[in-house]
Protein backbone atom coordinates (compact mmCIF):
# COMPACT_ATOMS: atom_id res chain seq x y z
CA UNK A 1 0.00 0.00 0.00
CA UNK A 2 2.84 2.38 0.90
CA UNK A 3 4.42 1.53 -2.44
CA UNK A 4 1.23 2.48 -4.28
CA UNK A 5 1.02 5.71 -2.31
CA UNK A 6 4.63 6.55 -3.16
CA UNK A 7 3.97 5.83 -6.82
CA UNK A 8 0.96 8.14 -6.77
CA UNK A 9 2.97 10.86 -5.05
CA UNK A 10 5.81 10.49 -7.59
CA UNK A 11 3.36 10.64 -10.48
CA UNK A 12 1.71 13.75 -9.00
CA UNK A 13 5.08 15.49 -8.67
CA UNK A 14 6.02 14.60 -12.24
CA UNK A 15 2.68 15.87 -13.47
CA UNK A 16 3.10 19.15 -11.57
CA UNK A 17 6.61 19.67 -13.00
CA UNK A 18 5.44 18.90 -16.54
CA UNK A 19 2.43 21.20 -16.17
CA UNK A 20 4.56 24.07 -14.88
CA UNK A 21 7.21 23.73 -17.59
CA UNK A 22 4.73 23.29 -20.42
CA UNK A 23 2.72 26.24 -19.18
CA UNK A 24 5.81 28.41 -19.64
CA UNK A 25 6.37 26.99 -23.13
CA UNK A 26 2.76 27.50 -24.20
CA UNK A 27 2.76 31.08 -22.86
CA UNK A 28 5.94 31.82 -24.81
CA UNK A 29 4.58 30.29 -28.02
CA UNK A 30 1.21 32.00 -27.60
CA UNK A 31 2.96 35.39 -27.46
CA UNK A 32 4.89 34.49 -30.62
CA UNK A 33 1.68 33.37 -32.31
CA UNK A 34 -0.08 36.66 -31.57
CA UNK A 35 2.88 38.67 -32.90
CA UNK A 36 3.02 36.41 -35.96
CA UNK A 37 -0.68 36.93 -36.71
CA UNK A 38 -0.57 40.69 -36.22
CA UNK A 39 2.68 41.23 -38.15
CA UNK A 40 1.25 39.20 -41.04
CA UNK A 41 -1.89 41.35 -41.02
CA UNK A 42 0.16 44.58 -40.91
CA UNK A 43 2.38 43.34 -43.74
CA UNK A 44 -0.60 42.54 -45.97
CA UNK A 45 -2.03 46.04 -45.41
CA UNK A 46 1.29 47.73 -46.15
CA UNK A 47 1.77 45.64 -49.28
CA UNK A 48 -1.62 46.78 -50.61
CA UNK A 49 -0.69 50.40 -49.86
CA UNK A 50 2.62 49.94 -51.68
CA UNK A 51 0.74 48.72 -54.76
CA UNK A 52 -1.48 51.81 -54.59
CA UNK A 53 1.68 53.94 -54.63
CA UNK A 54 2.93 51.79 -57.52
CA UNK A 55 -0.10 52.82 -59.58
CA UNK A 56 0.72 56.51 -59.06
CA UNK A 57 4.40 55.87 -59.77
CA UNK A 58 3.63 54.19 -63.10
CA UNK A 59 1.31 57.03 -64.12
CA UNK A 60 3.95 59.65 -63.32
CA UNK A 61 6.72 57.73 -65.12
CA UNK A 62 4.57 57.27 -68.22
CA UNK A 63 3.87 61.02 -68.36
CA UNK A 64 7.50 61.88 -67.70
CA UNK A 65 8.92 59.63 -70.43
CA UNK A 66 6.17 60.50 -72.94
CA UNK A 67 7.02 64.20 -72.68
CA UNK A 68 10.61 63.22 -73.50
CA UNK A 69 9.51 61.36 -76.60
CA UNK A 70 10.16 57.89 -75.18
CA UNK A 71 7.48 55.20 -75.69
CA UNK A 72 5.88 54.18 -72.40
CA UNK A 73 4.51 50.72 -73.32
CA UNK A 74 7.18 49.06 -71.20
CA UNK A 75 6.19 50.97 -68.08
CA UNK A 76 3.54 49.01 -66.21
CA UNK A 77 2.76 47.01 -63.09
CA UNK A 78 1.06 43.69 -62.36
CA UNK A 79 -0.41 42.58 -59.05
CA UNK A 80 -1.32 39.07 -57.98
CA UNK A 81 -3.24 39.87 -54.80
CA UNK A 82 -3.90 36.24 -53.94
CA UNK A 83 -0.20 35.33 -53.93
CA UNK A 84 0.98 38.75 -52.69
CA UNK A 85 3.33 39.33 -55.62
CA UNK A 86 3.73 42.60 -57.54
CA UNK A 87 5.82 43.24 -60.66
CA UNK A 88 6.95 46.71 -61.71
CA UNK A 89 8.47 47.18 -65.15
CA UNK A 90 10.26 50.42 -66.01
CA UNK A 91 11.60 50.26 -69.59
CA UNK A 92 14.43 47.67 -69.38
CA UNK A 93 14.20 47.18 -65.62
CA UNK A 94 11.94 44.60 -63.96
CA UNK A 95 11.39 44.67 -60.19
CA UNK A 96 9.46 42.06 -58.22
CA UNK A 97 8.00 42.59 -54.76
CA UNK A 98 7.04 39.55 -52.71
CA UNK A 99 5.08 39.65 -49.47
CA UNK A 100 6.28 36.80 -47.27
CA UNK A 101 3.00 35.56 -45.81
CA UNK A 102 4.84 33.04 -43.70
CA UNK A 103 3.25 30.03 -42.03
CA UNK A 104 5.38 30.35 -38.89
CA UNK A 105 6.83 33.18 -36.78
CA UNK A 106 10.17 34.56 -37.94
CA UNK A 107 12.21 37.17 -36.14
CA UNK A 108 14.98 39.68 -36.68
CA UNK A 109 18.00 39.25 -34.44
CA UNK A 110 18.52 42.19 -32.07
CA UNK A 111 21.86 42.75 -30.38
CA UNK A 112 20.62 44.03 -27.02
CA UNK A 113 16.93 43.18 -27.12
CA UNK A 114 14.68 40.19 -27.59
CA UNK A 115 14.24 38.98 -31.20
CA UNK A 116 11.68 41.07 -33.08
CA UNK A 117 8.99 39.06 -34.84
CA UNK A 118 8.02 40.71 -38.12
CA UNK A 119 6.49 40.25 -41.51
CA UNK A 120 8.68 40.88 -44.55
CA UNK A 121 8.41 42.33 -48.04
CA UNK A 122 11.29 41.35 -50.31
CA UNK A 123 12.28 43.30 -53.41
CA UNK A 124 14.30 41.56 -56.14
CA UNK A 125 15.75 42.72 -59.43
CA UNK A 126 14.06 40.80 -62.24
CA UNK A 127 11.53 38.02 -61.91
CA UNK A 128 11.61 34.67 -60.14
CA UNK A 129 9.86 31.85 -62.09
CA UNK A 130 9.89 29.68 -58.96
CA UNK A 131 7.23 31.94 -57.46
CA UNK A 132 4.71 30.33 -59.79
CA UNK A 133 4.67 27.42 -57.34
CA UNK A 134 4.04 29.67 -54.34
CA UNK A 135 6.26 30.89 -51.55
CA UNK A 136 8.19 28.19 -49.70
CA UNK A 137 11.58 27.60 -48.09
CA UNK A 138 13.22 26.74 -51.43
CA UNK A 139 11.77 29.82 -53.10
CA UNK A 140 12.88 31.97 -50.17
CA UNK A 141 16.52 31.00 -50.68
CA UNK A 142 16.24 31.82 -54.38
CA UNK A 143 14.74 35.21 -53.54
CA UNK A 144 17.47 35.98 -51.03
CA UNK A 145 20.09 35.34 -53.71
CA UNK A 146 18.35 37.99 -55.85
CA UNK A 147 17.36 40.35 -53.02
CA UNK A 148 17.86 44.09 -53.42
CA UNK A 149 16.14 45.18 -50.20
CA UNK A 150 13.67 44.01 -47.56
CA UNK A 151 11.10 45.78 -45.44
CA UNK A 152 10.36 44.24 -42.04
CA UNK A 153 7.02 45.06 -40.43
CA UNK A 154 6.49 44.46 -36.68
CA UNK A 155 3.24 43.49 -34.98
CA UNK A 156 2.95 46.81 -33.14
CA UNK A 157 1.45 49.32 -35.58
CA UNK A 158 3.05 52.19 -33.69
CA UNK A 159 6.53 50.65 -34.02
CA UNK A 160 8.67 51.66 -36.98
CA UNK A 161 9.22 49.38 -39.95
CA UNK A 162 12.82 48.43 -40.72
CA UNK A 163 14.30 48.86 -44.19
CA UNK A 164 17.47 46.94 -45.05
CA UNK A 165 19.31 47.43 -48.35
CA UNK A 166 21.60 44.61 -49.32
CA UNK A 167 24.40 46.57 -51.02
CA UNK A 168 24.66 48.85 -47.97
CA UNK A 169 25.68 45.93 -45.78
CA UNK A 170 22.17 45.46 -44.41
CA UNK A 171 22.30 48.78 -42.58
CA UNK A 172 18.93 49.41 -40.93
CA UNK A 173 16.70 52.40 -41.65
CA UNK A 174 13.67 52.99 -39.43
CA UNK A 175 10.50 54.30 -41.09
CA UNK A 176 7.06 55.13 -39.76
CA UNK A 177 4.67 52.38 -40.90
CA UNK A 178 2.39 54.95 -42.56
CA UNK A 179 5.24 56.10 -44.81
CA UNK A 180 7.04 52.77 -45.15
CA UNK A 181 5.22 51.43 -48.29
CA UNK A 182 5.99 54.55 -50.32
CA UNK A 183 9.56 54.96 -49.05
CA UNK A 184 10.37 51.29 -49.63
CA UNK A 185 9.01 51.40 -53.19
CA UNK A 186 10.87 54.61 -54.07
CA UNK A 187 14.15 53.51 -52.51
CA UNK A 188 14.09 50.20 -54.41
CA UNK A 189 13.34 52.00 -57.71
CA UNK A 190 16.13 54.50 -57.08
CA UNK A 191 18.56 51.71 -56.20
CA UNK A 192 17.83 49.59 -59.28
CA UNK A 193 17.13 52.26 -61.91
CA UNK A 194 19.96 54.45 -60.66
CA UNK A 195 22.39 51.76 -61.73
CA UNK A 196 23.04 50.24 -65.13
CA UNK A 197 23.75 47.05 -67.02
CA UNK A 198 27.24 46.22 -68.20
CA UNK A 199 28.21 44.50 -71.44
CA UNK A 200 29.39 40.96 -70.89
CA UNK A 201 33.03 40.43 -71.74
CA UNK A 202 35.19 37.38 -72.08
CA UNK A 203 38.36 36.80 -70.09
CA UNK A 204 40.97 39.42 -70.74
CA UNK A 205 44.08 37.93 -72.36
CA UNK A 206 47.38 39.75 -72.65
CA UNK A 207 48.78 39.41 -76.16
CA UNK A 208 52.49 39.85 -76.70
CA UNK A 209 53.49 41.76 -79.81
Amino acid sequence: MNENFNNLETTARKSAVIQERMSLVSSHMYKQFLEYQQSNANTAVLFDKMVEDMVLTVEHLKQSFTTRGIPSENIYYEYDKQRHIALLNILWHSISFVCNMKDKPKALHREKEAPLFTGRIIAIKGTCPELANGYNDETEQKLLDMEVASLYIPADKSAKAILKIRHLGNQEFYINQMEAPREFLLKVIETICGGGNYHKEGSRVTISI
